[in-house]
């Protein structure tokens, strides 16, 4: 993605000129630019705009231009996919219909929690029948991810020795475009609506969190800091599943003895509680005993 940002960038303003960086009407034609872009899609503007900005800070920061036009401008994308993640149903209603070529791209992406561009780079040298060994792309960090049984019999019934593990339907190398062109067209023939390959790795996340992993565990597949998991859970990828209810509520019924039945004596109704209904709640998490007059 940031070399094919990188060609729209340099057929936009390949001829701009460098001195003209620092005069201050070059930020307004720059925004000008992102506005344009964001007619069709506001990310891609935002994300064009990133890799711009990124261009000149290093080459501010190495004195090769005299400023940086694209400071702190913001993003005009606002929205959040917290609630985009794929269902059972979804991943069975894709199997179904989808072309066998792309079955293995969505197994692999919900066993390991990797984004597209690590896995269409994948190289069957990476896999030794037992972990998967691979560095992302965009952050360097190296992981080892354990395969599960699902993911191991899918590879292991396409095993090769060397080039890349996942091909498109004529047996080549997936390009980019070609997979997501290809995933798009599988997922509305499959009736899948809001949902992208990105966002099976928030998908991912939330499958490891549902089965209990802690955020540990979850940081090392997916190569996420340990002090990115919690938050990204939170604010980013972590589905509010009902399942995570169903569950803490279970643990609560377990480990909270609290009666079923509360007492019918007119007695405890009627405001005057008695020693026996102070003694029933005594101690249970939640509750505090009442304090006698000389504790008080």
């Amino acid at each position: 993605d940031y070399v094919r940002l990188i060609k729209i960038i340099e057929k936009e303003f390949g001829d701009f000129p460098l001195s003209a960086l620092s005069d201050r009407r070059t930020r307004g034609e720059f925004l000008a630019w992102r506005d344009r872009r964001a007619k069709a899609s506001r990310r891609q503007a935002d994300y064009g705009w990133q890799v711009l900005a990124r261009i000149l800070s290093w080459s501010h920061g190495r004195g090769l231009v005299s400023a940086n036009p694209c400071e702190k401008a913001g993003r005009l994308y606002r929205g959040t996919r917290a609630e985009k993640v794929w269902t059972v149903a979804d991943t069975e209603a894709f199997l179904a219909v989808a072309p066998e070529h792309l079955h293995l791209p969505l197994i692999l992406a919900l066993w390991t929690g990797q984004r597209q561009g690590d896995l269409l780079r994948l190289a069957w040298t990476q896999y030794d029948g037992e972990v998967i060994r691979l560095q992302q792309s965009k952050t360097g960090t190296r992981v080892i991810i354990p395969v599960g049984t699902p993911l191991k019999v899918a590879l292991d019934a396409k095993r090769g020795k060397a080039g890349p593990v996942l091909l498109n339907s004529d047996g080549k190398p997936w390009t980019a475009d070609g997979f997501r062109s290809s995933w798009r067209k599988a997922c509305v023939a499959a009736g899948i609506v809001g949902r992208t390959f990105n966002d099976l790795r928030g998908t991912a996340v939330t499958w490891l969190a549902l089965a209990e992993c802690t955020e540990a565990e979850i940081a090392t597949i997916t190569g996420h800091s340990l002090r990115d998991v919690r938050s990204i859970l939170d604010a980013h990828y972590l589905h509010r599943d009902p399942a995570l209810g169903e569950s803490a509520i279970r643990k609560l019924e377990r480990r909270q003895k609290f009666p079923t039945s509360l007492p019918t004596d007119t007695k405890c109704s009627s405001g005057n509680t008695g020693k026996a209904q102070q003694n029933q709640v005594a101690g249970e998490p939640g509750f505090e005993p009442g304090l006698t007059e000389s504790e008080s």
